[in-house]
C-alpha cells in the first residue's frame, strides 16, 4: 500500500539515525468461500500527497510514497469486513476509501485509546483515520475467533499500541503486524524507539517467537527483505 522513507534508527533501536531506509506498508486479503477480509488498509492518498494538510500537521521525520491505493488495487465493494491490527496511519489511513457499510473489527482497548487525549498523543494516532468507522466498528476483547470456525483468529498482542492485534490464519500462518517491524525483532527485541509499552511489546514478541519456533510462519510488519507483493509464502512443513 506504499512505502515509508525515514531514519533507520527510529524503526529499530540502536540502528543508525543518519542512514535512511525505505520499507513497505502492507495490507492483506484473506479469501474464504464466503468472505473477503481485508487486514489493514494502508495509506490514504491524501496523506501521501500532502501529509501536513491531510492531518492538519506534520507526521514527523518521514516521507510517504504510493503508486496505488487500496481502492485502485481491489474491488472494495466485495470486501465483507476489515480487521485493523492497530490504528496507526499506515494501517488505518485508507478506511475512508471503503464502502460505509463494511464492518471494521478492532480491539476495544485500541478503540478506547484512540479516544483518549493522552493515549492519542503517546501513540501518534490521528482521529481522522478511524472516525469514519465509528458507526460500524465491531469491538472485541482479547482473543477472538473471527468466523466462528477457527480459520481466522485474532490474537491480542499489545505493546506497539494499546490494543494491537495479530491475525492467525489456520495453523501455519500469523500476520504479526507491528509486534516487530523486522523479522529479527522476535529474537533481538530491537523495536522502534516509540511504543505504548515496550515491556508488553517484548512479551508479545516472545509469544509470536514461540509460535515461530513450532514451525508457524510469522510475518513481520514492515521488513523490506521479506515483504513482497503476492501471496504470502509459508514455511515448509516437516
Amino acid at each position: 500500500m506504499g512505502w515509508i522513507r525515514s531514519a533507520a534508527g527510529i524503526w529499530r533501536r540502536d540502528d543508525d539515525l543518519q542512514r535512511e531506509i525505505r520499507f513497505p506498508i502492507p495490507a492483506y486479503l484473506i479469501e474464504t468461500e464466503t468472505e473477503r477480509i481485508l487486514v489493514d488498509t494502508g495509506l490514504h492518498p491524501g496523506a501521501v500527497a500532502d501529509a501536513a494538510r491531510h492531518y492538519g500537521g506534520a507526521l514527523g521525520p518521514m516521507a510517504l510514497e504510493q503508486e496505488a491505493s487500496i481502492a485502485e488495487q481491489l474491488d472494495l465493494s466485495t470486501i465483507t469486513r476489515v480487521v485493523l491490527t492497530h490504528m496507526h496511519f499506515d494501517h488505518a489511513g485508507a478506511l475512508a476509501l471503503l464502502p460505509p457499510d463494511v464492518p471494521v473489527v478492532v480491539q476495544r482497548r485500541e478503540w478506547q485509546a484512540g479516544h483518549d487525549d493522552a493515549a492519542i498523543a503517546r501513540n501518534f494516532f490521528h482521529a481522522r483515520d478511524y472516525a469514519v468507522a465509528a458507526d460500524r466498528v465491531r469491538l472485541i476483547d482479547g482473543e477472538h475467533d473471527l468466523l466462528g470456525d477457527g480459520a481466522v483468529r485474532l490474537l491480542l498482542t499489545p505493546g506497539h499500541t494499546p490494543g494491537h492485534q495479530s491475525v492467525r490464519i489456520g495453523e501455519t500462518l500469523v500476520l504479526g503486524a507491528d509486534v516487530t517491524h523486522f523479522a529479527t525483532g522476535l529474537d533481538d527485541h530491537r523495536f522502534p524507539i516509540f511504543a505504548d509499552d515496550h515491556a508488553a511489546q517484548a512479551a508479545s514478541a516472545e509469544r509470536l517467537r514461540a509460535l515461530r519456533d513450532t514451525g508457524v510462519t510469522v510475518v513481520p510488519g514492515h521488513d523490506p527483505a521479506l515483504l513482497t507483493p503476492g501471496r504470502v509464502a509459508l514455511a515448509p512443513t516437516s
